[in-house]
């Protein structure tokens, strides 16, 4: 069995091998080619946290696994992680494990790649302008993976606390400094919206985060941050308004995505407002964007095919160069 922590992973794996890996896992699944359950969720209210299992299943690339994802907010008065993971891949000729792989890492990985991917499929090539709302753990995956995915020159953070709105960039002009891109605070969420070419949401809101009228027509909108019914990034204005609008998952979204779901309920869209998942996009089944005019979104909760891909692709990459940690079982 192989272990491979965070250091390990950054050897075998770039950003761009993990949007490819994610536009794989899209297709997979919406080929069914994958058994992909909803995740299973477990409260733990003596301690005030979640426990989240997510199994999967792909033949095709000869694994199974499950990641197991808890979310503990009070972690952070004891210096530990608050969204602690782990990723178990499963050998399935053998039924055995072959690799364990840091899972809180490999969701940053993995979660800012679906951006990625879905920038590179939906957003116009000439985009120039980015916006970035969130600056927390999952935030510098989701702007690498958007610079990534297309030249900007500028992208524009805005969070709620600006002290920590600079910090994170100042990181981020070294971390990401072979992009040459500029990256600046915003004004306000106005002032990061109004310009953007492409619009990237990793927040944990309860409430739109700008106002989807600001939106210009031919931009690109990354959802990513809220994955639970109640939580709400996107206005139902630009979701009711947007030309496109794909999924991860349909099923998996009208589970659990609020900003889907709260306008559902409000009867300001139908079902059929959901162009279709990107994988459709990816294999051709459904179209993608057709002009420079239309605004489309990419909204996201994750699903467990993009951890079995990725995982699997950084597995087999640390074979062939020898890295990571063999433990005899």
């Amino acid at each position: 069995m192989l272990l491979l922590n965070k250091q390990d992973i950054d050897k075998v794996f770039s950003m761009g091998d993990a949007i490819e890996a994610d536009k794989r896992a899209f297709e997979i699944f919406s080929n069914s080619e994958s058994i992909v359950p909803l995740r299973t969720k477990l409260e733990n209210k003596k301690n005030n946290g979640i426990n989240l299992f997510m199994p999967a299943y792909a033949e095709s690339l000869d694994n199974a696994g499950i990641k197991i994802v808890s979310i503990f907010p009070d972690n952070a008065s004891k210096n530990k992680p608050v969204v602690p993971a782990s990723m178990i891949l499963i050998d399935n000729i053998t039924g055995e494990v072959n690799c364990i792989l840091d899972g809180t890492y490999l969701t940053q990985l993995r979660t800012g790649a679906a951006s990625g991917a879905a920038t590179d499929i939906l957003a116009r090539k000439d985009s120039k302008v980015g916006a970035l709302f969130g600056t927390g753990g999952q935030a510098y995956k989701q702007l690498e993976a958007v610079l990534e995915a297309r030249e900007l020159e500028v992208v524009k953070v805005y969070g709620r606390n600006k002290e920590k709105t600079q910090k994170f960039i100042d990181e981020m002009k070294e971390k990401l400094s072979k992009y040459k891109t500029q990256i600046i605070a915003a004004k306000d969420a106005d002032d990061a919206v109004i310009d953007a070419d492409i619009i990237t949401l990793a927040t944990s809101s309860n409430k739109p985060v700008f106002n989807g009228k600001l939106v210009k027509k031919g931009t690109h909108i990354n959802g990513i941050g809220s994955f639970t019914p109640q939580m709400q990034e996107m206005d139902e204005y630009i979701i009711s308004n947007a030309d496109k609008l794909y999924v991860d998952s349909v099923d998996a979204c009208l589970e659990e995505a609020g900003d889907i779901i709260i306008p559902l309920n409000k009867g300001l869209i139908e079902k059929d407002k959901i162009s279709g998942e990107l994988g459709q996009v990816i294999n051709e089944t459904i179209k993608g964007r057709e002009n420079d005019e239309e605004i489309t979104i990419f909204k996201s909760v994750g699903i467990a095919v993009q951890d079995i891909v990725t995982a699997n692709k950084i597995y087999q990459k640390a074979i062939e160069l020898g890295i990571g940690s063999k433990v005899d079982m």
